[in-house]
């Protein structure tokens, strides 16, 4: 962070998850930004941004968006995608959140867009993906499975811009049938 303001998730202290004291806020020696410190037995947390990882399935010419059963932004539109796991791959990430948002069988192609949104500390990642059927099962966590020619898109109930943004690049990169390595930057919550 290159304000010198606090980040969010350092603003309050709370407790050491090695020990359980209470920890501190503070400049640990060779850090430059404040930290959790625990006093007792010497630990300091950091706190990173979240990874939100999920795909842009491709049926022919349509796009698979799933209608989100859970806060936040419930009854919106998304690419199936959600926060990455312990343990996996960013690849495994996103067919795992594809197969539970939407019961989707995909192939998974590369990484498409790589989207920091600072002010909320994530960084979503889409990978674009093959549908191998168009048959979905969705998850608790999804309303409904659909897919979407461009010219049907829902663009004012889709729940995030990261979103949004990844789906203006395919289809004008569908163009061209070239698809590059996209990575953007959100600054600041949306207008409201």
């Amino acid at each position: 962070m290159t304000s010198g303001t606090t980040p969010p998730q350092t603003a309050f202290p709370g407790y050491c998850r090695n020990c359980g004291q209470p920890t501190e806020i503070r400049i640990p020696p060779g850090d430059s930004l404040p930290r959790q410190c625990c006093g007792h037995c010497g630990a300091i947390h950091y706190d990173n941004p979240k990874l939100v990882l999920g795909t842009l399935p491709v049926w022919e010419d349509k796009v698979l968006l799933c209608r989100r059963a859970i806060e936040p932004r419930y009854g919106l539109w998304t690419l199936p995608a959600g926060f990455m796991e312990n343990n996996e791959t960013t690849a495994e990430a996103a067919a795992r959140e594809t197969d539970e948002e939407a019961g989707a069988q995909i192939e998974l192609l590369d990484l498409y867009t790589m989207i920091s949104v600072p002010h909320i500390s994530q960084v979503h990642g889409f990978y674009r993906a093959r549908l191998l059927s168009p048959d979905f099962n969705p998850g608790e966590e999804t309303l409904e499975a659909r897919l979407f020619e461009e010219s049907e898109i829902p663009w004012d109930e889709l729940a995030f811009r990261t979103v949004k943004q990844t789906l203006q690049h395919y289809f004008a990169d569908r163009k061209s049938d070239v698809y590059p390595f996209r990575s953007l930057d959100i600054i600041g919550p949306p207008p409201k």
